[in-house]
């Protein structure tokens, strides 16, 4: 057993300047807490499923529109410099 004080094993100060810079560095997304309560799960579910539905119906239009007429290759308008 160690009598007195051990050398070299005092922990260390944590520095402000660690959680400033991990504070600096926040990741990009929405930022969001998921719903607890049955009334807002299902309303939450309700608002993905609607969301996904809209997207893939603009998905469709803009196939359909894109496909309607043969592909063409688009020349470059901009004047010669």
């Amino acid at each position: 057993m160690v009598q007195g004080k051990t050398k070299g094993l005092t922990a260390k100060a944590g520095t402000a300047r660690h959680a400033a810079k991990a504070a600096a560095n926040t990741k990009k997304g929405k930022r969001a807490i998921a719903p607890k309560k049955p009334m807002l799960m299902k309303q939450a579910a309700m608002h993905k499923d609607l969301t996904a539905k809209i997207n893939k119906s603009i998905e469709q239009q803009m196939v359909s529109a894109a496909s309607s007429g043969p592909l063409t290759i688009m020349k470059n308008t901009a004047p010669q410099a």
